[in-house]
């Protein structure tokens, strides 16, 4: 007590007497009310997954709003309960996190859009719609149920919330409502009953008919408050009352209220009656903390590294808050940290780690970088709201693999694994008879003068050179309908690169009717096959193509080849052949015609035209003949380099084949299967390790999709192999990274077939296992379900490889036949059965796994009854069409893309990991689908650094659960760690994770490092008061700040967040605290969400410049609108969440342009009008392509045109400022009225912008109009009603 007085003694003695602390405050509000959390909390769980969602929806019915009991503490906490029984404990702080960002809001007002576009009915706090008819009473839906099929569907965005159980074909019913309140849940389940007997589908989206009046304070947000230069004048002094803004400041109130050390809450807590003498002390501590004065150049240099130090010296616990209130308040503690000593240790383990980030990672000293899980996060570019998208998608992850047995550091390196799909290219086989080489650079007399040598490869040329030699390293084989339109321009490319001798080997494919009865005088496709076989008979292929090219310079263009141009060509070039012997129906040139047709099916290489380099197919966008050229190029130059490598390494000599070389390549498969390669793919979770089983129908009825996919898996019984095991001795127990489910009605021929291709595909694989789910096409019983019975009997009760033969037998049509006839099952037993077992087992009654397997089908699979489909390690790739050939070629493409990509490296570590071989095949499996199922992203960086036992912040996680492995490199001196320190503070509190902070210092410093003071709003979970009600929202506060300096006060935001100032009588471009009573609070408004793009013109592969796009309704069909600009085709558009639609302008955009394609958009790529749904704070870019009307071919965009509303420039520059809202004043002339454009930012330019233009107007008597740049207005310039 003695020593407390003595201090405030001194305190007294040296203080001066001044005003109290100054502090600011900025907060961001949007401008829609604040949405329910309940509401936010059910999109959170729709994003797990839509059983989630309507769990929750059912769930929270019993939960008492705070209109219920007044506390918002209560409810808030029983909504969470509610929605926390389906999460895991890292899934749970994550939906509070997201509560907290209020990131859902928006996705919340996007329905709430959507719903006032219908528009609602009046007076109703819910409405149905139904196909465009609405209402508001259940009773009424059956009327407007009657009509429905005759209107229209409505269009479902992808984030609607559609019922499970529903009928496809049954009406749509909309019900719009507030989930939580008595009279939805009343609604709800006549609706729910409606949809299970296949009435309705029932979609629920999100209505609040009586929205609060509240905003949603937002978060995730960085304020700055720069130290403004004062070389020149900026400030006004023209004097500003005291401001009636309600800030909510924390200072001396607040529980801890640290100060240099002194918790000053505690003390007023332990000495209350000292109250006004802690206060003088507090002020006096702030004060000495807060001296600015300039610092030395000498002091300067080192800053960096004892700053470092300084963080370092502190716990590991308190080093990131260290770390966040050094870097946010540099400049008052930099004159403290230049006494710091920094140790020679730290010093050399910082330089020397500083080679290996620049080496490794390309990173300078003072650069910085965050990886989570090697994921390398983006500070620049990636928000908090794609962080929250990362955390997820790793937590799901990672937990899967937990859930799986994989733990600690075995699941970082599995989870390390780059087992993405791969964009490596696969090719098939050209090595085919069907195929007409129009030339050979090995034996053609052409190329004589090129050396034949394969060492010319290696011979240094200018780049770009396309190297001469006589061997077949490039071949360009074209598959093409002689009838299709682009044949003609096709081939053309291919003569163009015979005649420049382009050193490629072209072949020729000619895909024509096959059937007999259609002869080449019916028939113009059929015609050019047997002219190109003559004449390639009479002379050779070379001289056979030149005819058929001369062939089609005799079609004009736009017109099809027809057989009277085949015939004026032959009757010129051969006028004494007979042209009926050639052409007519006993022609003796059919050569290849069922040959060539027969290749382009098995290849499976896609529609017509194709065209093969080296096998592999090329894009149908790189088929224009335009890019064609270049593409090809391209190509020679990139093989080229393939081979150099090959000649180099010894792989590739002389007196090789160089075809056969090609060929033998692993990305060369027998078939190429568009369905196998496509991008979209959609996997099972197999993640689910529960303890059920298929063979109780009535238990597996009731689980849920992820339990079900268990239980089918816990059931699965395998066909495999006999292969050598890594110990070289025939056994069972071998690790198959392939697993095969064949889905299909095993008693129709179509399901046979497919399983009989996978056995034979297996007998040449040593890596595959075969599994079978029967899909009935009928109810079951014991006529149609005669094979799926014997098959189910033999793997429960046969040895692996007797059961495996003896359903080869079973998949044979013949075997069908026979059973069907009345055949014994047993007639068909292979030797080594135990016969007696499988009787029994084959005549039981009980046909449980058949239903268990048929109401998979249904439910997970989403297939019809008896579709056929094939599941790979989880992958669904089905359903398969009726006549669709998925045959053994097709098995092994799907094998050699699962080997390439994932099941072996899967395999390696799975092996390490000494789990028993019969469960090891099974795990490859289930990390497989969990790890593909992944969205492709960026691949995984691999970090190893020396040292990390001076210069690093280390933070160990909590034993025995999953944790994230997240690695910082900092320089605790820049921007980057004014926000890095919070953010990894508050992931501290939400996730687990082993957290290494490595220091990257700068040396030699030459000036101040950091001028600025610096907040960074986050919170990782909402906040309530004393009387449990809703904390006021975040808000950033700089409190005892320094008076003397001269400040500017700026928001770094999301990057398509369109904020401004909505509220403050201060200047915040010139902050000067001195003059200033108590606390300046700043309040800003999220304006709108930006819409970004890039729009090309299809024609020409260039932006249209100046073509102009609307934003808006249906109601309101322009409500924004935007110009496309010529740099990238650049255009972007003001919008706030909800669904939009985007057109082209009326006016010459409409008329000359229409839009050919969209890609991120919300509509189905062939729909004529483009929607957009706007319904998170992220980034959305769209890309549009358009392409001029054909009678518009020759019109400029930018000519004069004659629509009134489009006349030039200043109208167009208008649009983009104004948004397109148009008055419909007096027309007059453009050049009758002065625009004046105008930017002021700050108090002092507003006054001399409002002197400028008192001045102009009392001194010219044209008409004006001043424009200004809204954002850098001030609030109060902004409300002078004389510039509405």
């Amino acid at each position: 007590m003695g020593i407390l007085i003595a201090v405030l003694g001194i305190c007294f003695s040296s203080s001066l007497v001044r005003g109290h602390s100054k502090a600011v405050t900025t907060s961001l509000t949007t401008k829609w009310s604040s949405t329910p959390l309940l509401l936010e909390a059910s999109e959170f769980l729709s994003e797990e997954g839509q059983e989630k969602f309507w769990n929750f929806v059912e769930a929270s019915q019993n939960i008492k709003t705070s209109e219920h009991d007044g506390s918002d503490y209560t409810s808030y906490h029983e909504m969470l309960k509610a929605a926390c029984r389906s999460l895991s404990p890292l899934q749970q702080n994550l939906l509070k996190f997201s509560l907290a960002l209020r990131s859902y809001s928006a996705t919340v007002q996007a329905f709430q859009q959507i719903a006032a576009d219908e528009p609602p009915p009046k007076g109703c706090t819910l409405f149905f719609a139904v196909h465009g008819d609405k209402t508001c009473e259940f009773e009424l839906l059956g009327n407007l149920l009657e009509g429905a099929s005759e209107r229209p569907k409505p269009f479902l965005f992808k984030g609607d919330h559609k019922y499970p159980v529903s009928n496809p074909e049954s009406p749509v019913v909309i019900l719009y409502a507030e989930i939580g309140s008595e009279e939805f849940y009343r609604n709800h389940k006549k609706l729910v009953l409606k949809a299970e007997a296949g009435e309705i589908t029932y979609v629920l989206r999100h209505y609040i008919a009586n929205p609060s009046k509240e905003k949603v304070y937002l978060s995730g947000y960085g304020v700055e408050l720069a130290i403004k230069s004062t070389e020149y004048k900026a400030k006004d002094d023209t004097q500003v009352k005291g401001t009636d803004v309600n800030a909510t400041v924390i200072g001396e109130n607040d529980p801890v209220d640290e100060v240099q050390g002194f918790l000053f809450g505690k003390l007023r807590q332990l000495y209350p009656d000292l109250t006004e003498e802690l206060k003088e002390l507090r002020k006096h501590l702030v004060e000495s903390t807060n001296e600015m004065a300039p610092l030395k150049v000498w002091q300067l240099q080192d800053l960096s590294f004892q700053s470092a130090a300084r963080i370092l010296t502190a716990p590991p616990v308190d080093a990131l808050m260290v770390m966040k209130d050094l870097s946010q308040n540099f400049p008052t503690m930099a004159r403290a940290i230049t006494k710091t000593v920094v140790s020679s240790e730290l010093r050399a383990e910082i330089e020397e780690n500083q080679k290996y980030f620049k080496g490794t990672l390309g990173l300078q000293p003072g650069d910085s970088a965050l990886f989570i899980n090697g994921l390398l996060i983006d500070l620049d570019t990636q928000d908090i709201f794609s962080l929250i998208d990362v955390l997820r998608n790793e937590a799901r992850v990672m937990e899967g693999l937990h859930s799986l047995g994989i733990e600690g550091l075995s699941l970082h390196n599995v989870l390390k694994l780059n087992i993405q799909p791969s964009d490596s290219d696969y090719a098939v086989d050209i090595r085919s008879s069907a195929i007409s080489w129009i030339n050979n650079l090995e034996v053609d007399s052409r190329y004589n003068s090129w050396p034949s040598n394969v060492q010319e490869l290696l011979r240094p040329t200018f780049p770009g050179v396309i190297r001469q030699i006589r061997k077949n390293f490039h071949n360009f084989v074209l598959i093409v309908d002689p009838v299709h339109e682009t044949t003609a321009e096709l081939l053309n490319v291919a003569e163009m690169f015979f005649s420049n001798h382009i050193p490629l080997r072209i072949g020729l494919v000619f895909v024509v009717n096959d059937s007999e009865d259609v002869d080449g005088l019916q028939d113009p496709g059929v015609a050019l096959l047997r002219t190109y076989n003559y004449v390639a008979q009479e002379m050779d292929n070379n001289y056979a193509f030149q005819t058929v090219m001369s062939i089609y310079n005799k079609v004009k263009t736009g017109d099809q080849l027809k057989v009277e141009h085949v015939v004026s060509v032959l009757e010129k070039q051969y006028p004494y052949v007979e042209i009926n012997s050639i052409l007519g129906i006993d022609s003796a040139y059919d050569q290849n015609r069922k040959a060539a047709r027969g290749y382009y099916e098995q290849t499976g290489v896609g529609p017509l035209p194709v065209v093969l380099f080296n096998g592999m197919p090329f894009q149908k966008d790189q088929l224009d003949p335009d890019d064609l050229e270049t593409v090809t190029m391209h190509k020679i130059l990139e093989t080229t380099s393939i081979f150099q490598r090959a000649v180099y390494l010894g792989e590739l000599s002389n007196d090789q084949d160089v075809v056969e070389y090609i060929m033998n390549q692993p990305n060369v498969v027998p078939r190429i299967n568009s369905r196998i390669l496509m991008s979209d793919r959609e996997y099972l979770d197999l993640t689910g390790m529960s303890n059920f089983y298929v063979d109780d129908f009535a238990r597996f009825t009731t689980l849920d999709s992820k339990d079900k996919t268990s239980a089918v898996a816990n059931s699965m019984t395998y066909l495999t192999k006999k292969g050598m095991s890594s110990k070289e001795i025939y056994d069972d127990s071998f690790v198959r990274p392939v697993t095969f489910w064949i889905v299909g009605d095993f008693d129709k021929p179509s399901g046979r077939q497919l399983l009989y291709d996978a056995i034979k595909h297996q007998k040449s694989s040593n890596n595959v296992r075969i599994g079978m789910i029967n899909n009935p096409s009928n109810d079951p019983n014991s006529q149609n379900t005669v094979v799926a019975k014997a098959i189910w009997a033999a793997l429960q009760t046969q040895t692996s490889n007797n059961a495996k033969n003896f359903i080869t037998k079973m998949a044979k049509e013949e075997t069908a036949k026979a059973l069907e006839a009345g055949a014994d099952i047993l007639e068909f037993a292979v030797g080594g059965m135990d016969t007696n077992i499988f009787k029994e087992a084959f005549e039981s009654p009980k046909v449980d796994f058949i239903l268990s397997h048929a109401v998979y089908c249904r439910d997970v699979l989403k297939l019809k009854k008896g579709q056929r489909a094939v599941i790979s390690n989880g992958r669904i790739i089905g359903p398969l069409e009726d006549a669709e050939m998925f045959n053994q070629d097709d098995f092994h493409l799907l094998e050699n893309i699962i080997l390439k990509t994932s099941g072996q490296k899967i395999k390696s570590q799975i092996q390490q990991l000494g789990f028993e071989e019969d469960l090891a095949s099974d795990l490859v499996m289930r990390v497989d689908a969990l790890l593909s199922a992944q969205p492709k992203g960026e691949a995984r960086i691999e970090y190893h650094y020396f040292e990390e036992r001076y210069s690093a912040v280390k933070l160990r996680p909590k034993e025995g659960e999953t944790y994230f492995d997240v690695v910082a490199i900092v320089d605790p001196v820049t921007r980057d760690a004014q926000r890095l320190a919070p953010l990894l503070l508050v992931l501290n509190q939400l996730i687990n994770m082993n957290l290494r902070v490595f220091m990257n210092c700068q040396s030699r410093l030459s000036d101040m490092p950091l001028k600025s003071f610096y907040r960074y709003v986050l919170e990782p979970e909402i906040s309530f008061t004393a009387d449990n009600n809703f904390a006021p929202g975040p808000i950033a506060k700089f409190l005892d700040m320094p008076q003397s300096p001269l400040f500017t006060l700026n928001l770094n935001t999301p990057e398509s967040w369109m904020v401004e100032s909505v509220r403050t009588p201060y200047d915040l471009d010139n902050i000067y605290l001195v003059e200033v009573d108590n606390v300046v609070a700043a309040e800003y408004e999220l304006e709108y969400l930006l819409l970004e793009g890039h729009c090309y013109d299809i024609t020409t592969g260039q932006p249209p410049r100046g073509l102009q796009f609307t934003l808006g309704t249906t109601t309101t069909p322009v409500i924004v609108d935007t110009i496309v600009m010529a740099n990238l085709g650049y255009f972007q558009l003001k919008a706030n969440p909800g669904a939009w639609t985007l057109r082209l302008r009326k006016g010459r955009s409409e008329d000359i342009y229409r839009i050919y394609s969209h890609d991120g958009t919300d509509s189905p790529p062939e729909a004529s009008e483009v929607s957009v749904v706007l319904n998170n704070f992220k980034s959305k870019i769209i890309k549009v392509k358009v392409q001029k009307k054909l009678d518009m071919m020759n019109e400029d965009l930018l000519s004069d045109g004659t629509s009134e509303n489009e006349s030039g420039f200043w109208e167009s520059l208008k649009w983009g400022f104004t948004g397109g809202q148009k008055n419909e004043d007096v027309k007059q002339d453009k050049d009758d009225v002065l625009n004046i454009f105008s930017v002021a930012s700050g108090h002092l330019y507003e006054r001399f912008l409002r002197i400028m233009m008192l001045s102009v107007l009392k001194h010219t008597k044209t008409p004006l109009k001043f424009w200004f740049l809204k954002n850098y207005l001030s609030p109060t310039f902004k409300r002078n009603k004389k510039l509405k």
